[in-house]
């Protein structure tokens, strides 16, 4: 909508403002925001595109996690092997 608004106005800035106001956006800079990410994630603007963003974000919780679970296996192979190297009581 600001993209077709745009040659009405003076500014991106300006377009952006009227555009909030039609739609009752709290404040311009949500919009601005918004049509930075538009234009990132259609190749006009540099930057991380909303998918990327979002594989990024899921790439390091999938890495968390599998950190966590290898300090679960670590502590539980010193735990056995500690056993293991224990002497064993004979009945």
């Amino acid at each position: 909508m600001v993209a077709e608004v745009r040659p009405n106005y003076e500014s991106d800035w300006a377009a952006i403002t009227a555009v909030a106001q039609k739609l009752g956006i709290g404040t311009a800079e949500t919009l601005r925001k918004w049509v930075r990410q538009a234009q990132v994630d259609t190749g006009q603007r540099g930057g991380v595109s909303t998918d990327e963003s979002a594989e990024l974000k899921r790439l390091r919780r999938e890495n968390a996690e599998l950190r966590r679970a290898n300090e679960i296996l670590k502590s539980a192979s010193a735990f056995f092997a500690a056993e293991l190297d224990r002497p064993q009581q004979r009945s």
